[in-house]
């Protein structure tokens, strides 16, 4: 027997001690800054009182308004809520969120729905709205800090990447692509800054831009997610009687080709008999540049004469 054996087998056993407990404070270390610096951002992404995320927040957790407005930028700059309150009289909540569509929308909605229910629901579509783009998914991220606290979100999150549910574990991760605009929104100066009209953002400007006919690819492939999503917008609000408008609002320039997206959700709002309205090559707004802020978004002024007739289009209600 080797008389060295017992110290070698001591040494050994008392490196792999050191290399155990190494590890384990590493662990330790590693959670403690991912919790302290995830609850820290946390708590100043829930404290901001305007901006974009603060919109988010107010439409997932705090709106009680009777008509709800929903879509993307467009929405968010297309539809005045103080013309709808004023001429319907109920109170009325822009939810539209820049560069997120159906699956946000989804979200959004199945959130408002665990709170209360609204008696008007006005959804915005836009062209291309159900093609495959990843990116869409990718923008689910404006979803993430709300991930553990609502369930009911959790499964169009889970739609970014089949990993989602494993990276929410991390304090830190939710907000790690927001750490600007957590900044900016908890920053003096934004605080200061115009506020929206319940959701409402005005654009004053007019597009001074060259005219012309945009192009629409005729045959774009399209994700049958987004237009399962789509329908499940429908079904919840038929299912809890809530009074649904679809509506494509309007583009500064005619497409050369039908849109296959707005096509599509035409026939699917019909088949459920859910009035659809499609404002994208109205004469009133089509090549009418002092109503438009860029070629896709209405000024402040085009905006007005559009929820106007958004409203002429639901009276009487």
């Amino acid at each position: 027997m080797n008389p060295n054996q017992p110290s070698i087998q001591n040494k050994q056993s008392s490196q792999l001690k050191g290399f155990v407990f190494k590890t384990l404070l590493l662990i330790v270390i590693v959670f403690l800054l991912d919790f302290t610096i995830g609850t820290t951002l946390k708590y100043f992404y829930f404290k901001q009182e305007s901006g974009f995320l603060y919109r988010t927040t107010y439409a997932i957790e705090k709106t009680k308004a009777e008509v709800l407005i929903f879509g993307s930028s467009r929405a968010s700059r297309h539809y005045n809520p103080n013309i709808f309150s004023n001429r319907i009289h109920l109170s009325c909540y822009n939810v539209g969120h820049d560069g997120n569509f159906i699956l946000y929308q989804y979200a959004v909605l199945s959130a408002v729905l665990k709170r209360y229910h609204p008696k008007l629901i006005v959804l915005d579509i836009t062209r291309g709205d159900f093609a495959i783009r990843q990116n869409d998914y990718e923008r689910l991220s404006a979803l993430l800090p709300y991930y553990s606290e609502h369930s009911e979100i959790r499964p169009i999150v889970q739609l970014k990447s089949p990993y989602e549910a494993f990276k929410t574990l991390s304090f830190i991760y939710p907000y790690n692509s927001l750490l600007f605009s957590i900044a900016v929104g908890n920053a003096e100066f934004n605080k200061q800054k115009m506020k929206d009209i319940n959701g409402y953002v005005p654009i004053e400007k007019i597009w001074n831009g060259s005219m012309a006919t945009a192009d629409s690819l005729p045959n774009y492939p399209m994700d049958s997610i987004k237009i399962n999503t789509y329908q499940s917008f429908i079904n919840d609000c038929v299912s809890n009687n809530i009074k649904l408008v679809i509506v494509c609002s309007p583009y500064l320039f005619k497409t050369t080709n039908p849109d296959n997206t707005i096509n599509l959700a035409k026939a699917i709002a019909l088949k459920s008999h859910i009035p659809f309205h499609d404002f994208s090559t109205d004469t009133i707004f089509v090549n009418k540049n002092q109503l438009f802020a860029d070629s896709i978004h209405l000024n402040n002024g085009g905006a007005t004469i559009f929820s106007n007739k958004i409203v002429d289009k639901i009276l009487p209600f």
